[in-house]
């Protein structure tokens, strides 16, 4: 299949489902050979919203894609170092993108947060359940790509991240597992500079996943007033698709001057009106950074629809007020 990406060769992980699912899509769909990971190829009993590795290799296929679905369990060092070494021998030592997306924490936090538990309420191994695939998983990933990308001296890796990085939100490993993969993106990429290896961290904005559809679909009718319960259901309905992420990974791919970018923080509405797209399903979604989207959001809709999307708050400034010295 030709495309930008057509000859590239890409890992994507935690791809069942949910916003790695989007991004292999739209990887497949731009003619690189995809590999994508999950703990299994089947369904899983106590996965409860549907998604297997086996469906989204089929649709890639569908597309026209090339996609290698891979079992692979990212909390088992010895099942990520099959994967690499399984590419490196398949793809004559060739890796061009790894995207770090697995993440084993969703259940985990959304139960927390519906039960308002602090931190020192939560059970001993909630730091490994939410970090241990995600933070820690993503490091061992990188560190093998790393080892592929070097002697090529080109290469993109992509720490699937969020605002959760910055601020105070939903649980305490979260964030703390968050700001580790921004963190980690700008210091691997002082590394992997001389090398022509870029590093990101990419923050989508409110996906519209199946985890979170599910979890809107059984709270829907509770603190139907409350005001933080409205401005969450309010980004539900607004939020991206999952293949918006991925429309933002293939350009970021893409990207010929990527090194730029190297090290930092990209938001996926960022990339897209970098580059003049809108989701799939054809939504424009606005910058979460700008004054519009905020309006919005607060349910000032007629003062966000005559204010332009370009009065927004710099980034210097969003980071200044979550410093703590």
């Amino acid at each position: 299949m030709s495309g930008p990406l057509s000859g590239r060769v890409c890992i994507v992980t935690g791809a069942s489902r949910g916003i790695g699912k989007g991004i292999a899509l739209q990887l497949g769909e731009a003619g690189a050979t995809v590999y994508i990971t999950g703990r299994g190829l089947s369904p899983s009993g106590d996965v409860k919203v549907g998604g297997t590795l086996q469906s989204t290799a089929e649709e890639i296929e569908s597309r026209g894609g090339k996609c290698i679905p891979v079992q692979c369990d990212h909390g088992n060092d010895e099942d990520v170092n099959k994967l690499f070494e399984r590419v490196k021998t398949e793809q004559n030592g060739r890796l061009d993108v790894l995207v770090n997306n697995a993440y084993s924490g969703v259940t985990a936090i959304a139960e927390s947060v519906k039960a308002g538990n602090t931190f020192w309420e939560e059970e001993d191994g909630m730091w490994d359940t939410i970090n241990k695939v995600g933070l820690r998983g993503h490091y061992i990933a990188a560190v093998h790509a790393a080892r592929l990308m070097v002697p090529a001296k080109q290469g993109l890796i992509i720490n699937v991240s969020s605002p959760g990085g910055l601020m105070h939100f939903a649980t305490i490993p979260y964030c703390i597992g968050k700001s580790g993969c921004d963190r980690m993106a700008s210091e691997c990429a002082i590394d992997l500079r001389k090398h022509n290896i870029a590093y990101v961290s990419l923050w989508p904005g409110a996906v519209r996943t199946e985890h979170v559809l599910s979890f809107g679909k059984g709270n829907e009718d509770q603190s139907a007033d409350d005001k933080a319960s409205k401005m969450m259901k309010r980004m539900i309905e607004t939020g991206e698709t999952p293949e918006f992420a991925g429309k933002a990974v293939v350009h970021l791919a893409a990207d010929p001057n990527i090194m730029k970018k190297s090290g930092k923080i990209v938001h996926t509405t960022w990339v897209a009106n970098e580059h003049g797209y809108s989701d799939v399903d054809g939504r424009h979604h606005i910058n979460p950074f700008s004054i519009k989207y905020m309006l919005n959001l607060s349910g000032h809709t007629w003062l966000a629809g005559v204010t332009p999307e370009f009065i927004r708050f710099p980034g210097w400034m969003v980071a200044a007020m979550y410093h703590h010295f």
